[in-house]
């Protein structure tokens, strides 16, 4: 088979091999032999010494020459079974190496897919779970019995109109502790002035003001006094003890002496400005058959029981709609630790999905090593090196014809030989001798 035919079976590929040594010629138990080396050294040798004859050294012809050597060689090569198998071993290996490590790739993918499978079941769970307490935020109040809050229905409901109420209450008796307390201890009382005036002065903070910096502080603060009597009632009251009932009955009863007193000391300086000659001096007993006294009483500590009342039912409903309160605000914090876990997550789920896309791209690129390695086992591997130095020898010979045979001066003679080299050299970079790779591969385009 001619060059020409031999290049259109083959397409040469040049790839880097694995360092090899340097190959020889090997009989059939695998041994290296020098004499079948020295002997294909020569065979080449002669060839070129006998083809140089025939073409009187022309180095074009050469060019021609050095392609068929380099044919010869090639299907040499691939005739050489047990050679072709050792080259290639460092491949094979290379190609298991690959294959194993396409498998251990396999199972890396579906680690991770049953950890994106598990960590997108876990999201899904705490969706689930992050819904429920939502619900279960909305429903409390309506229903706390529900999830065993022992707190009333409707508490916040109750607790503002308790406090609606609290507070006009608060109002009215600051302003009639106000009133009553500057007419017992400072007002001056005159004829013009009617029996209501008399007892509630619409203008008591003011003249308390006009009247000095003590009158002021003492009509303004003692409506507090009463409003702390009655806070401390509440606070032992929650907490139903013997000792703390008596407690409550002697605040109650201090409470009501002290309007006693206030209600006295006003009907006993309006007494004894409406008195007349002849009247008796006043006593506790003139003071409870007048209409005024039971007014003034009945009109503070009645009102500051009521406001008591209507105070202990609002710390009440306080603490009612705070139980709620508190349980909605432990199922919020449960919300949000739910939705941090569920952030961490899909954060873990781009990793893994990044890895997985990573893993399937070194798949990608490993299957396109192994075919590689398949296609270069499949084709024949030629040492460059071998054919270098079969070429040279192929050469030698072909210069020894020149030197011996040719009939021309030296100076024409030494141009010939260089033009031979320079084909030789020419040829060698063609096959790639020349080049770093150890090895070329010669892969069947058919």
């Amino acid at each position: 088979m001619d060059t020409i035919s031999i290049k259109n079976l083959f397409k040469l590929k040049s790839v880097p091999l694995e360092p090899q040594p340097e190959p020889f010629p090997q009989n059939n138990d695998n041994h290296y032999d020098e004499s079948l080396e020295e002997t294909r050294k020569r065979t080449y040798h002669e060839s070129g010494y006998r083809d140089s004859s025939r073409t009187n050294g022309n180095h074009s012809t050469l060019s021609i020459c050095l392609d068929a050597v380099y044919s010869k060689f090639q299907n040499e090569e691939k005739e050489m079974v047990e050679k072709q198998k050792n080259l290639k071993e460092s491949y094979v290996n290379e190609q298991k190496n690959r294959e194993t490590e396409i498998k251990a790739l396999f199972v890396s993918q579906e680690t991770k897919d049953e950890q994106l499978k598990n960590k997108t079941t876990e999201i899904e769970n705490h969706q689930h779970t992050i819904e429920a307490l939502k619900a279960e935020i909305l429903d409390l109040p309506r229903n706390p019995e529900k999830y065993n809050v022992k707190a009333t229905r409707g508490a916040s409901a109750k607790f503002w109109i308790g406090l609606i109420l609290l507070i006009p209450i608060t109002l009215y008796l600051t302003t009639f502790y106000i009133s009553t307390s500057y007419s017992a201890f400072f007002k001056s009382f005159d004829a013009k002035s009617t029996i209501i005036q008399n007892v509630l002065d619409a203008k008591a903070w003011e003249k308390a003001w006009n009247d000095g910096f003590i009158e002021v502080a003492f009509v303004t603060l003692i409506p507090f006094v009463f409003l702390g009597l009655g806070y401390l009632i509440h606070m032992f009251w929650e907490n139903k003890t013997k000792a703390n009932y008596i407690k409550v009955g002697v605040l109650l009863a201090v409470t009501f002496i002290f309007d006693v007193i206030l209600a006295y000391l006003i009907e006993f300086r309006i007494y004894n400005f409406e008195k007349v000659f002849g009247s008796p001096p006043f006593n506790l007993k003139i003071a409870f058959t007048q209409i005024r006294f039971w007014a003034i009483i009945f009109a503070g500590f009645i009102v500051y029981i009521i406001w008591g009342l209507v105070f202990d039912f609002v710390m009440k409903e306080n603490r009612e709609k705070d139980k709620i309160k508190n349980e909605q605000e432990i199922r919020q914090k449960r919300v949000e630790f739910f939705q941090e876990k569920i952030n961490v997550l899909k954060k873990e789920i781009e990793e893994i999905l990044a890895s997985i896309g990573t893993i399937k791209e070194t798949v990608i690129k490993t299957r396109g090593r192994i075919e590689e390695l398949q296609n270069i086992i499949d084709g024949v591997i030629i040492p460059t090196k071998d054919y270098k130095l079969y070429a040279s020898e192929y050469v030698q010979g072909w210069i020894t014809f020149i030197g011996e045979k040719i009939a021309v001066s030296r100076t024409e003679k030494q141009t010939m030989i260089d033009d031979c080299i320079a084909t030789y050299n020419t040829n060698l970079e063609t096959v790639g001798a020349n080049s770093d790779n150890q090895n070329l591969v010669y892969l069947s385009s058919l």
